[in-house]
């Protein structure tokens, strides 16, 4: 998938454009000031599976050695940032919850999660997580039913 445009809004759920939202952490130009910002900027590298970010933003400790995206179907949706503890730009860790609405054909499914990060070096880098048991997978949406993107709008 490749990255929209810089005055798009930004699918991280701020709404900001793109370029002044998470499109400077994606290219490089800066560091996420803030683990929220991290776990943002995270979530629209899965929506645009940019494995480079994801990979370099992730602690070496608890890094894949590589990171595959299997469901060609999948399209992440929507993101909720549930709860923060800490996480600031002066805090050495932090945790945000979050929860990830994403789509695969006529299905819709909820990842939530408990993630932590912490300051490596100068900046954040995503440590692990805790997966929701009550999380949401699977389920086919319905004809007129609201549609999972958020929009308020029925889905066909």
């Amino acid at each position: 998938m490749s990255p929209s445009s810089e005055a798009a809004l930004c699918p991280c759920g701020t709404g900001k454009s793109r370029g002044e939202c998470c499109g400077p952490y994606l290219n490089g130009h800066a560091h996420a000031p803030t683990a929220e910002a991290l776990m943002r900027s995270r979530f629209v590298a899965y929506c645009d599976e940019n494995r480079g970010y994801l990979l370099s933003s992730w602690h070496p400790d608890t890094r894949p050695v590589d990171l595959t995206f299997e469901d060609d179907g999948l399209r992440w949706t929507r993101l909720e940032v549930v709860h923060t503890e800490a996480g600031a730009s002066t805090d050495q860790a932090g945790v945000v919850e979050f929860k990830a609405h994403y789509r695969s054909g006529r299905k819709v499914g909820l990842l939530h999660e408990r993630s932590r990060f912490a300051r490596k070096d100068t900046h954040w880098v995503y440590v692990d997580g805790d997966l929701s048991p009550q999380a949401v997978t699977g389920r086919k949406v319905g004809r007129n039913e609201p549609c999972p993107c958020g929009s308020g709008k029925k889905y066909k």
